[in-house]
């Protein structure tokens, strides 16, 4: 077991070149998807504040990534934005139902992440519960995507595979240790094209980041 994670790790876990980077980068773009490329988490952090207005109605869905580099707390706590996230957890969730569907389908902008990046420059993202893929396809006005440079894979097949084999026990541990209860991979978003252009923006960072 402790072989497999390590020959997991060493497919879907090491940060890749430079130049492979560079590569997706304009791999998204012909898909019709903004890429900016940072040189470490920080610089990316700094990326999204740029790119989100003060004021912004923001949500920011869970990921590892946005806790490591901090964009969720800036999100969640600078008081420069509407955050979202913690408006919701406020409100009744049998009185407010409805309300709180429609805030969480169709926020002005959402930022999050991602589970893989092919080199053809599709998007694969997972979730247990589906509530933040709605959003990414095309509930939000804008999207932001931080995505760390250890997530890029050759296709959707091995994109697929970093989900099942490498990203879900990694999170199934996490929720059940945050949380108390496991996780597991509901919904597969896969974004092999965006039509509106500029809706979708993708950080392409330089770093390990995230699952």
């Amino acid at each position: 077991m402790t072989d497999q994670r390590g020959a997991l790790s060493a497919e879907f876990g090491e940060l890749t070149s430079d130049d492979r980077i560079a590569a997706a980068a304009t791999s998204l773009e012909t898909n019709g998807i903004r890429s900016v490329i940072a040189g470490s988490g920080a610089e990316a952090r700094r990326i999204v504040r740029r790119l989100l207005p003060e004021g912004a109605e923001v949500y920011n869905n869970t990921s590892r990534t946005l806790e490591t580099i901090e964009v969720a707390d800036d999100i969640e706590q600078s008081g420069r934005y509407q955050p979202l996230r913690p408006r919701l957890w406020r409100m009744d969730r049998k009185m407010q139902e409805r309300e709180i569907r429609t805030l969480a389908a169709a926020p002005d902008y959402v930022v999050g992440s991602v589970h893989a990046l092919t080199d053809g420059g599709s998007l694969l993202i997972a979730s247990a519960s589906g509530s933040q893929l709605g959003p990414i396809v095309s509930g939000a006005a804008h999207v932001i995507l931080v995505i760390g440079g250890q997530k890029i894979v050759t296709d959707v097949a091995a994109g697929m595979r970093r989900i099942y084999e490498y990203c879900y026990p990694l999170e199934d541990a996490r929720a059940r240790q945050a949380y108390g209860v496991p996780s597991g991979v509901n919904n597969v978003l896969v974004i092999n094209r965006v039509l509106a252009p500029g809706r979708v923006t993708a950080i392409l960072v330089k770093e390990r980041l995230g699952f």
